[in-house]
């Protein structure tokens, strides 16, 4: 049962870097449920041919709290928030602002890589881009006439 629910969740939100593949399952999953786990939230922008952005709504986290790890081309997120304690003469009559403990994961296409990561105003901005090795990418090869040119 548990394979079932990973199926149904859409692609697009757990993956950088795959745009095409995405694009085609988003359309598939449109209209499925929300129902998962949205904390915290995130935006995930493409910002160029091979730059792209994860922001994170991360307020009541410090930097000390947060943590971020790339390893095996997964994106590992975590936060926790250390208990404040209370003043005496305070009493909290809401508490609305997020804090629990999370865990966010992301897994990356081939070749994307971390470039940094920033916290400003509540939100954790991690920078990531595709550097693709001179030998994978595609090249040109000439073509000779009548074969006399040919490589051993």
């Amino acid at each position: 049962m548990a394979n079932l629910l990973t199926l149904t969740t859409p692609l697009m939100r757990q993956t950088v870097g795959f745009d095409r593949f995405n694009d085609l399952f988003e359309k598939m999953t449109s209209g499925a449920s929300e129902g998962f786990e949205n904390y915290p939230p995130y935006n995930i922008d493409k910002l160029g041919e091979d730059r792209y952005r994860i922001t994170m709504a991360v307020a009541g986290f410090t930097m000390e709290g947060l943590n971020i790890v790339h390893h095996n081309g997964v994106l590992s997120v975590s936060g926790s928030v250390q208990d404040q304690p209370e003043a005496e003469d305070v009493k909290i009559l809401h508490r609305g602002i997020g804090t629990r403990s999370f865990e966010r994961t992301f897994r990356l296409a081939d070749y994307i890589q971390v470039t940094g990561a920033e916290l400003c105003d509540g939100l954790l901005t991690i920078h990531l881009v595709r550097e693709v090795p001179e030998e994978k990418k595609p090249r040109m090869i000439p073509i000779v006439k009548d074969g006399r040119n040919r490589g051993g």
